[in-house]
C-alpha cells in the first residue's frame, strides 16, 4: 500500500519535532507534522523557556539588595510587567520561528490545525483533508489539572500567567508540586503578595524529604505565605477578586488565584481508544519501551504517555524512535538516572535516589551539610544551601545527590554525569575541590551524618 508519507506526527512539540526531523533529516523519510496552537509545545510556549526567564527577571530585585551591601549605589524603581512581557512575546516568537525554520529545513510538512485518527494509518485534518502514513507518532504533551470547584470559579492555571495584562497585588497559588512552587517563587521576587496552599504535609511530593523541608523554610523565610495541610473550601467571585476560605479555617481575598495541581496527557478526542490504543487512568498512552502502543503503527512520546515528563526525556524518547523505526537501529530511551531541577529560589538540583527511596533498597550511608554561601553571607542574607549525597555502604556507589543552591541545576548536571558512571564516594573524595565554590562540598564531605 501506498502511503502519503512514511510518518505522521501529531504534536509540534519538544518530542514531536526531534522525531520529525531525525526521520526525515537524517534518515530520508517523507514526514509531515500537524500542531493546533504554536510550534514548540509546552516547553517553548508556555513552559520551561518562559518559566526561566521569568526566574531571571525575578531575581534582580535581592541581587540589587546584595549589590548594595557590595558598595554599589543602586536603586530599583520598580518592575515594569508590560515592557517585560513584550521582550518575552518576543523572544517565544522567535524560538518558534526556530522550531519551524528546523522542520522546513528537513523537509518536514507542517500542518498548523489539529489532527485525529480516522484508522491506524490515516489522520483527519481539522480542515476536512486526510492524509495517510505508514507510522504515526502523537506527541501531544499534556495540559493542566483544573478541579471541578476551580473550574467553575474561572481560576487561572500556569498556563494563563504568560498571558497577563498586569501583575496582580495578590495571588492564591494552590498547589504543592514544582510548577505551583516555581510559581511562587517567581511572582514573590515579581513584587506579588504571594500566598500558596497545599493539601498535603510537605511541598514537592515525591522529592527527598530533607530537600523538601529546606526549600519550605527559605520560600517561608523570602516572603511566600506558605501552608500545608491547607486546601481550598469554598470560592466566590467578589469585588476585588476571589474570596477564598480554607480547610484550616483561613479567609481572604485574591486579586488572583492559580491552581498548579498536576497535569494530564493530551489524549482526549484523538480517537485513539476506538482503534485500540491503550489508555491509562488518567488517559496517558500505554508504550512498551520502544515508544509502540498496542497498534503496531501507532507510536507515542513524551508527556502525553506520562513516563518521565522533561522535555529531554520527550527529546531522547523522540529520538529514539525515528533511529529504531527509520534509521535501521535498535534505540531505546534510557529512563533511568534522570537529572532534573527544580526553580524555586534557591533552585533544586536531584538526580538518583532519595533518602527514603535509598533506605528500602539497603543499608545506606548520608553525607549532607547545610551552610550560608559566601556572596549571600557577606551580604548579610539568612540563605542556606543544602549538599547531600546518598551511598550505598555495600557497593560505595553513589545513588543519590541533591543540591538546593543558587545554580543548583547547573552544578546536577555535571554531577549526574559521574553518578550516571557508577562513581563511588571515593570517586568523589578522590577529586579536588574547587575553592572558593559551594560545590566543593560534594567532595569535601567525609563523614556519613547518619546511615540506614
Amino acid at each position: 500500500m501506498k502511503f502519503d508519507y512514511d510518518l505522521f506526527v501529531i504534536g509540534g512539540g519538544s518530542g514531536g519535532v526531534r522525531a520529525a526531523r531525525i526521520a526525515a533529516g537524517e534518515h530520508g523519510a517523507k514526514v509531515a507534522v500537524a500542531e493546533e496552537y504554536r510550534m514548540g509545545g509546552t516547553c517553548v510556549i508556555r513552559g520551561c523557556v518562559p518559566k526561566k526567564i521569568m526566574v531571571f527577571a525575578s531575581t534582580y530585585a535581592p541581587a540589587m539588595e546584595d549589590a548594595r551591601a557590595y558598595g554599589w549605589n543602586v536603586m530599583a524603581e520598580g518592575f515594569d510587567w508590560g515592557r517585560f512581557r513584550k521582550r518575552l512575546d518576543a523572544e517565544i516568537d522567535r524560538l518558534e520561528g526556530v522550531y519551524r525554520a528546523g522542520l522546513a529545513g528537513a523537509k518536514v510538512d507542517v500542518y498548523d490545525c489539529r489532527a485525529t485518527l480516522k484508522d491506524a494509518h490515516t489522520v483527519r485534518l481539522a480542515n476536512g483533508d486526510t492524509v495517510s502514513a505508514k507510522h504515526i507518532l502523537i506527541a501531544t504533551g499534556g495540559r493542566p489539572y483544573l478541579p471541578p470547584k476551580a473550574e467553575a470559579a474561572g481560576v487561572m492555571t500556569s498556563n494563563d500567567i504568560f498571558k497577563l495584562e498586569t501583575l496582580p497585588k495578590s495571588v492564591l497559588i494552590v498547589g504543592g508540586g514544582f510548577i505551583s512552587c516555581e510559581f511562587a517563587c517567581i511572582l514573590n521576587g515579581l513584587g506579588v503578595n504571594v500566598t500558596q496552599y497545599y493539601r498535603g504535609e510537605q511541598i514537592l511530593r515525591g522529592f527527598d524529604g530533607e530537600a523538601r523541608g529546606h526549600i519550605a523554610e527559605l520560600m517561608r523565610e523570602s516572603g511566600v505565605n506558605l501552608h500545608v495541610g491547607t486546601d481550598v473550601m469554598e470560592m466566590e467571585k467578589v469585588e476585588g477578586g476571589t474570596r477564598v476560605s480554607s480547610t484550616d479555617g483561613r479567609e481572604g481575598i485574591f486579586e488572583a488565584v492559580v491552581y498548579a495541581t498536576g497535569r494530564l496527557p493530551n489524549s482526549d478526542g484523538l480517537g485513539l481508544e476506538e482503534l485500540g490504543v491503550k489508555l491509562g487512568r488518567r488517559g496517558e498512552i500505554m508504550v512498551d519501551e520502544w515508544s509502540q502502543t498496542a497498534v503496531p503503527s501507532i507510536f507515542a512520546v513524551g508527556d502525553v504517555t506520562d513516563r518521565i515528563n522533561l522535555t529531554p526525556i520527550a527529546i531522547r524518547e523522540g529520538h529514539a524512535f525515528a533511529d529504531t523505526v527509520f534509521g535501521g537501529k535498535s534505540v531505546k530511551a534510557d529512563h533511568a538516572l534522570v537529572p532534573s531541577a527544580v526553580f524555586t529560589q534557591p533552585e533544586f538540583g536531584t538526580v538518583g535516589l532519595t533518602e527514603e527511596e535509598a533506605r528500602d533498597k539497603g543499608p545506606i550511608e548520608i553525607y549532607a551539610t547545610a551552610f550560608r554561601p559566601m556572596q549571600s553571607a557577606f551580604a548579610g542574607r539568612a540563605d542556606r544551601v543544602l549538599m547531600k549525597l546518598i551511598v550505598c555502604a555495600d557497593t560505595r556507589k553513589v545513588l543519590g545527590c541533591h543540591i538546593v543552591a543558587p545554580g543548583a541545576g547547573e552544578m546536577i548536571q555535571l554531577a549526574a554525569i559521574a553518578i550516571k558512571m557508577g562513581a563511588t564516594k571515593e570517586d568523589f573524595d578522590r577529586t579536588v575541590a574547587v575553592h572558593p565554590v559551594m560545590a566543593e562540598e560534594l567532595v569535601t564531605l567525609r563523614k556519613p551524618v547518619r546511615t540506614a
